[in-house]
C-alpha cells in the first residue's frame, strides 16, 4: 500500500490560540481557540497511534492518562503513553511533570479539591528542541505559549483532576485511580550511533525517531504502520508529495526523499527500533 496523506482534525480548546503555526491556517477572528490538530486516517478504524500539534496560551488541566490495564477495565481499547517534541516555547515556558514528592491518594484527591494540587506539580523549564516521554499515570499538565508536536497511544482517554475553575467535567476518582503520584524520572535516553537518525523513544509503547534530509530506504514490519511527520521541509515518500505540517502513514517497503533543510520525525508502534533502515 502507498504512503497515504492524512486529513486534519482541528480542535477548539480554551487554552488554544488564535495564532497557529505556520502551515495551519489561523481561526477566523469571530472563531475559537484552536488548541489541536489532529491527523487522522480516512478508513473507521483505530491505529496504534495518533499524532497531533498542540497550540497553548493557557495551562491545561492538571490531568493524568491511565495504562493499558486501567484503561481497558473501563472499556477502552488501550491506555496512553505520550510523548512531545517542543518546537517552539516562550522563554518562560514550563511543563508540570510529575509531583514534587510522592502524594498519598488521600492527598491528591483533597488537593485536586481545593486547587493546590496545581503547587505539587514540579514545572519544569521547556524550550524549543526539548523531548520529554510521559508514562501512562504521570500527573502532569503543559503550561502556556508552547507548540509542540504529540505522538501518543491511540485513545481519546483523559482524566482531569483540576481545570483552574474552567466549566469542564473532572474526574476525580479515575484520576487518582490511574495516577503514580510521584517525582518524574525521565526513561534512559537511547542510544544513537547515526548523526543523521537520532532516536528519542524506545519503547515501550512505540518508537520515535527524528531524521534530517535525505535519502531514506528502510521496510515497515508487516501490518505494522509508520507514522512519517515532517517538522519542516518537502520532499517525496513512496512517490507521495509532502511538505511540512502534514502527516502521512507508511507500510511494507519505503523509499523517502527530503530537502536537505528538513526535519522529520518517524513513528511507530514497536518496543525496538528499525534494524533495517539504509
Amino acid at each position: 500500500m502507498p504512503a497515504t496523506l492524512l486529513t486534519t482534525h482541528r480542535v477548539e480548546k480554551p487554552w488554544g490560540r488564535m495564532k497557529l503555526w505556520p502551515g495551519f491556517p489561523d481561526p477566523a477572528p469571530d472563531g475559537e481557540p484552536v488548541g489541536e490538530v489532529w491527523f487522522q486516517t480516512p478508513d473507521s478504524k483505530t491505529p496504534e497511534l495518533l499524532i497531533k500539534y498542540l497550540f497553548t496560551s493557557e495551562k491545561l488541566s492538571v490531568q493524568v492518562h491511565p495504562d493499558d490495564e486501567t484503561a481497558r477495565r473501563a472499556g477502552y481499547r488501550r491506555g496512553k503513553d505520550e510523548c512531545w517534541v517542543v518546537l517552539a516555547a516562550d522563554p518562560d515556558a514550563t511543563i508540570g511533570l510529575g509531583t514534587i514528592r510522592p502524594v498519598p491518594r488521600d492527598e491528591l484527591r483533597a488537593a485536586s479539591l481545593d486547587g493546590s494540587v496545581e503547587h505539587l506539580l514540579d514545572w519544569k523549564p521547556v524550550k524549543a528542541g526539548d523531548f520529554i516521554y510521559s508514562p501512562a499515570g504521570t500527573v502532569h499538565a503543559i503550561g502556556p505559549g508552547l507548540t509542540v508536536i504529540e505522538v501518543q497511544q491511540n485513545v481519546d482517554l483523559t482524566y482531569r483532576l483540576y481545570d483552574y475553575g474552567r466549566p469542564r467535567e473532572l474526574h476525580l476518582e479515575e484520576a487518582v485511580d490511574a495516577a503514580d503520584a510521584k517525582p518524574f524520572v525521565p526513561p534512559p535516553a537511547p542510544a544513537n550511533p547515526d548523526p543523521d537518525r537520532l532516536v528519542l523513544a524506545e519503547g515501550p509503547k512505540f518508537v520515535l525517531e527524528r531524521w534530517k534530509g535525505g535519502s531514506y530506504r528502510f521496510t515497515l514490519p508487516e501490518g505494522e504502520p509508520g507514522w512519517f511527520v515532517p517538522v519542516a521541509g518537502h520532499g517525496t515518500a513512496d512517490g507521495v508529495e509532502w511538505h511540512a505540517g502534514q502527516c502521512l502513514t507508511l507500510t511494507g517497503d519505503c523509499v523517502v526523499e527530503a530537502s536537505e533543510d528538513s526535519d522529520l520525525l518517524l513513528a511507530y508502534p514497536l518496543a525496538e527500533r528499525l534494524a533495517t533502515i539504509r
